[in-house]
């Protein structure tokens, strides 16, 4: 099946006739869903089979399901899962704690055909920088941020579902929130270091979300997803990062200009894929315009993306749920 190189949303707990058609003509290569479209497991399920009706068993839909505050898959029909700081506190165990929790995320995920979530966050919180990151770090340096990033990862690729790192090349010291404006990081150079230590030791993951954040050290008149310099000279190169990259949310405030201009912009800096979220199909629709054909390169990260989960998914060894959710709610337990 042929697809465009971009992700879009949707309104609500299933597809418009609007939204089917718009879908089967533009053949965005995943769907991302959020809370406004999620009600009960059956629903999601039908709507994650009815995206695959329209563009083949190989689209993706995804999902950020972090835990804590973000987590779009909730009680009552789902397990409220903590916030990855949490994790970083467990004595002694917090490596397999971290990975037990991204395993059963991924199990929840992969019963209502959801295949690729935008985990683990190795953004490494400063302090003075704005809240949005906050809890969602494992930690507040970059070894243990790193380190505890790649379990959870390993945790979700054992789970069968596919690990988005984010925000690269890290978002941590930003002190705004980038859904609102758009953040600048004044720091040097050499301070940067520290913000791209996780993404470069788990540069060999299959996917990574780029950040809306001006670093002027590098690039000071472009944001990261829209700066060919970020991308090409740090990302891929400094960092060493050669999986599947995409934006981060396109409708984000961050940004500025139409639509279809961000997408182009992001396309030319060196993205694989546009992410546009909100469900507006006119939007949607000239993100569509500006996205190519998904070929080339960025088809053949997509390939080594699915196979490195595959083959992790079959050399993991048996999994309990049941034992594994009341090893986490204890050793969690013993944080209170």
């Amino acid at each position: 099946m042929t697809f465009r190189a971009f992700i879009a949303g949707c309104a609500g707990l299933e597809l418009s006739p609007d939204e089917s058609a718009f879908f089967k003509e533009a053949r965005p290569w995943g769907l991302i869903l959020f809370r406004r479209n999620i009600d009960r497991p059956d629903q999601v399920r039908a709507l994650t089979e009815s995206f695959r009706d329209l563009l083949g068993a190989d689209a993706a839909v995804l999902v950020d399901q972090e835990g804590g505050r973000v987590q779009r898959l909730t009680a009552p029909h789902w397990p409220v899962y903590p916030a990855a700081a949490a994790f970083g506190r467990v004595p002694g165990g917090d490596e397999r704690m971290t990975a037990l929790g991204a395993r059963l995320i991924a199990q929840d995920l992969r019963a209502v055909g959801i295949d690729v979530d935008c985990l683990p966050v190795l953004d490494v919180p400063v302090e003075g920088a704005h809240g949005v990151i906050g809890d969602r770090a494992y930690a507040d340096n970059p070894a243990d941020v790193a380190r505890l990033g790649r379990a959870a990862a390993h945790g979700l690729m054992a789970g069968g579902v596919m690990p988005v790192m984010k925000h690269i090349p890290g978002h941590g010291r930003a002190g705004a929130d980038s859904h609102m404006e758009l953040p600048r990081v004044t720091a040097s150079r050499g301070e940067l270091e520290t913000d791209f230590a996780p993404f470069r030791a788990n540069a060999d993951l299959p996917a990574a979300m780029t950040a809306h954040v001006v670093y002027e050290a590098l690039d000071p008149l472009h944001p990261a997803t829209q700066s060919r310099i970020v991308i090409e000279d740090v990302v891929r190169g400094e960092i060493g990062f050669g999986g599947l990259l995409m934006t981060d949310d396109l409708s984000m405030q961050a940004l500025d200009g139409r639509f279809f201009e961000r997408s182009a912009r992001a396309f030319a800096a060196g993205v694989d894929l546009a992410l546009h979220c909100n469900g507006d199909l006119a939007e949607a629709g000239a993100v569509a315009q500006a996205a190519p054909i998904l070929a080339g390169d960025p088809l053949a990260r997509v390939e080594r993306a699915r196979a490195q989960v595959a083959a992790a998914f079959a050399a993991a060894g048996p999994f309990d749920p049941v034992d594994a959710r009341a090893e986490l709610v204890s050793a969690l337990a013993a944080l209170a």
